[in-house]
């Protein structure tokens, strides 16, 4: 499997000032070389199509919603109020993260994945993309909501740093503070992870 267009091994890259916070370029726990990048325009259909191949299971409160149209309007709501990266992989889009309203001092964060792509670190990696942009851009906190029973993403997100703030019957309210040490950690360059 080639590296996709673009990619060139980072690993011994130390950053330079026109770096945007975090280097886009990582590779997933298989070794595959992925790209982190900003969306664009041109990236709406290949997103679409990620997320009609969610299932029922795949859903999180309701998102992404469950037709196309619904889907669309989503998509077109997070890039008009926010942060979105996407990972591109084999001309389709493996991975989304959104950050809304960026205005906020805790905007709050969405992250989906590929079912095919699930396991290889890429929702983590896209989750350290947003940390990285939001703190750089000078907010206080990241906020998301997940469901209690999903013990997956819990993980993940407490292992991040995400305190649970609130409970309800079957959603957990989760904030990170970005004046925690992963705010910085997270936009060193790959040289010095």
């Amino acid at each position: 499997m080639g590296a996709p267009d673009g990619y060139w091994n980072n690993g011994h890259c130390e950053g330079t000032p026109e770096c945007p916070p975090r280097c886009p370029r990582f590779t997933d726990k298989r070794g595959t070389p992925m790209l982190a990048l900003p969306y664009d325009d041109a990236d709406r259909e290949a997103l679409l199509d990620m997320y009609d191949q969610f299932t029922q299971y795949d859903r999180a409160q309701g998102l992404p919603p469950q037709t196309r149209d619904r889907t669309a309007n989503w998509i077109d709501s997070l890039v008009g109020n926010g942060l979105n990266l996407v990972i591109h992989r084999d001309g389709s889009i493996v991975g989304h993260v959104g950050v809304v309203p960026m205005t906020s001092e805790a905007p709050e964060l969405v992250v989906f994945v590929h079912p095919e792509w699930q396991g290889r670190g890429i929702g983590t990696e896209l989750m350290h993309q947003a940390i990285a942009h939001v703190s750089a851009a000078g907010r206080e906190a990241l906020r998301l909501e997940v469901m209690s029973d999903n013990r997956t993403a819990l993980a993940v997100y407490q292992n991040i740093g995400f305190d649970v703030i609130e409970r309800t019957f079957n959603e957990l309210a989760m904030r990170l503070s970005l004046s925690l040490p992963i705010a910085q950690e997270v936009q060193r360059p790959p040289a010095v992870r």
